[in-house]
C-alpha cells in the first residue's frame, strides 16, 4: 500500500518537489494520511466532505451555503469529489436566490479526486493549464503560480490560491482557497 504522509506545514512545499513525480492515488484505500487542520479543527479522512467542512470554523459560511443551496446532497459518500472551499473571509459576492446560490456552490465542486499530485501531473500533461469541469457545468482553470503554488482562475477572470492543500475525505479531497471563485454568465457556461 502506498503511504503518503502529508503534514500541514510541509504540504505546499512538497507540491513543487516530490509530489510532482509520483502518480496520484487511485482511491482512498491507497492513502494513509495525516490531514492538516482546517481552522484549527481536525479533518478526519474517514468522514465525508460535508461532515468535515461543517466542523471547520474557517468554512462555516460555505458549509451553510452548501446546505441552503442543496449542493450538499450531491456530496454523498457514493461519489468522489474535489471541493474548493473558500474561507469565511473569502466568502463574498454570494447570491441569495436559491437557484443562483446552487449554481455558485456547484461551481466550487469538481467530480473526481484532485489532490496536489493529480493537479500537478495534469497541469504538466496539459501544457501548463488544466481545465476542470465543475458540477455546475462551468470550468475552473488550474495552473502553476511559481514553483510551489497552484493558482485557480474562474470564468470571470478572478483567481484564488489554494491555502490548505490535500485534506482527504472518504469521498474526495478538500482544497481550501483564499478567494471566492465565480461562474461566468449562463450563456457562456452553456457553450463550454
Amino acid at each position: 500500500m502506498k503511504q503518503i504522509a502529508i503534514a500541514a506545514a510541509a504540504g505546499a512545499l512538497m507540491i513543487g518537489g516530490a509530489f510532482a513525480t509520483q502518480s496520484a492515488p487511485k482511491d482512498q484505500a491507497d492513502i494513509e494520511v495525516s490531514n492538516p487542520l482546517v481552522g484549527g479543527a481536525a479533518m478526519l479522512p474517514d468522514q465525508g466532505l460535508m461532515e468535515n467542512i461543517s466542523h471547520s470554523p474557517d468554512n462555516t459560511k460555505f458549509a451553510a451555503a452548501l446546505e441552503r443551496s442543496g449542493v450538499a446532497k450531491a456530496l454523498t459518500p457514493g461519489g468522489t469529489f474535489t471541493v474548493f472551499a473558500p474561507t469565511n473571509a473569502a466568502f463574498t459576492g454570494v447570491p441569495t436566490d436559491k437557484a443562483a446560490l446552487a449554481r455558485a456552490m456547484g461551481y466550487l465542486v469538481v467530480r473526481g479526486r484532485y489532490d496536489s499530485q493529480a493537479l500537478l501531473r495534469d497541469i504538466n500533461q496539459q501544457g501548463g493549464q488544466l481545465r476542470l469541469k465543475t458540477l455546475e457545468g462551468g470550468v475552473i482553470i488550474a495552473q502553476m503560480n511559481g514553483p510551489t503554488n497552484i493558482l485557480l482562475m474562474d470564468e470571470k477572470g478572478g483567481s484564488a490560491d489554494i491555502a490548505v492543500y490535500d485534506v482527504y475525505q472518504k469521498n474526495g479531497v478538500l482544497q481550501v482557497i483564499d478567494r471566492m471563485l465565480q461562474p461566468g454568465p449562463a450563456s457562456q457556461v452553456a457553450g463550454l
